[in-house]
C-alpha cells in the first residue's frame, strides 16, 4: 500500500478541484477552482511550507464544507463497521477524516511544482452522478490520468471519490481502515480516533 501511495503523491494535488459549490458545469468547475487553489498555493507556497497546518486549516476553510464526509466516511468504514457506529462516532470519524484528508492531499500539493494539466469534459452531466478526466503531466515526461468521481447533492456537486492512475484512493483508504481495525482488535473508538495519525505515518512514509 506504501509504494502505490508514494507512486501516486505528487498527482493527488488534482483531488482539490472538485470539491466545488454550485451546481453549474462540472468541467468549468474544476478548471476554475483548479486555476484558484494554485494561484494560492504560489502566492503563499513558502509560507506552507514553514507552517504546514496553516495550509491545512486553509484547505479546511475553503473546501471542508463541501466533502461528502458523510458518504465518503461510511465508504471508507465500510457496512460492517459504520452500522455499528454511534452517530457520535460517526461525526468524530467524518472530522478525523477530513483532517487526514487535508494532511495528506495537502503535502501533495506542497509537491507541485509547475506540472502540465490538462482538463476534459465531464461525462454526461446530466444526471446526478459524473466524472471528469484529467491528466497531470510531470516534469519528466511521465502522463497521469485522473478520474474524479462526483455527486450532486442537494443541487451542488460534492467530491465522493478519486481515481488516480488506476489507483482508486476510496478503496485504498478502505482497506488500511480494515487493516487498522484488525490490527486494533475491532476496537473501533481506537481506530476512529487514530485516523488522522494511521494517514500522517503513511504519508511520512511515502517521503522516504
Amino acid at each position: 500500500m506504501i509504494s502505490i501511495l508514494k507512486s501516486g503523491l505528487l498527482i493527488l494535488l488534482a483531488v482539490l478541484p472538485l470539491t466545488s459549490k454550485a451546481a453549474g458545469s462540472a468541467h468549468d468547475l474544476v478548471q476554475d477552482i483548479t486555476n484558484k487553489m494554485l494561484a494560492d498555493l504560489a502566492a503563499h507556497k513558502e509560507q506552507y511550507k514553514q507552517n504546514p497546518t496553516k495550509f491545512y486549516d486553509a484547505l479546511n476553510a475553503i473546501i471542508g464544507s463541501v466533502i461528502d464526509a458523510e458518504g465518503i466516511s461510511r465508504s471508507i468504514m465500510t457496512v460492517k463497521y459504520s452500522c455499528k457506529a454511534t452517530p457520535a462516532q460517526m461525526k468524530t470519524f467524518q472530522e478525523n477524516f477530513k483532517k487526514s484528508l487535508f494532511q495528506f492531499y495537502g503535502n501533495a500539493l506542497l509537491e507541485y511544482n509547475d506540472q502540465r494539466i490538462n482538463i476534459t469534459s465531464a461525462v454526461d452531466e446530466s444526471i446526478n452522478r459524473t466524472s471528469v478526466n484529467m491528466t497531470v503531466k510531470a516534469n519528466n515526461g511521465i502522463i497521469y490520468p485522473v478520474q474524479y468521481t462526483m455527486e450532486k447533492i442537494n443541487g451542488e456537486w460534492k467530491l465522493r471519490n478519486v481515481i488516480i492512475n488506476g489507483i482508486n484512493i476510496g478503496k485504498l483508504f478502505r482497506d488500511q481502515f480494515v487493516d487498522a481495525m484488525q490490527r486494533n482488535n475491532n476496537d473501533l473508538n481506537k481506530t476512529i480516533n487514530s485516523w488522522t495519525s494511521e494517514i500522517a505515518k503513511a504519508t511520512a512514509e511515502t517521503k522516504k
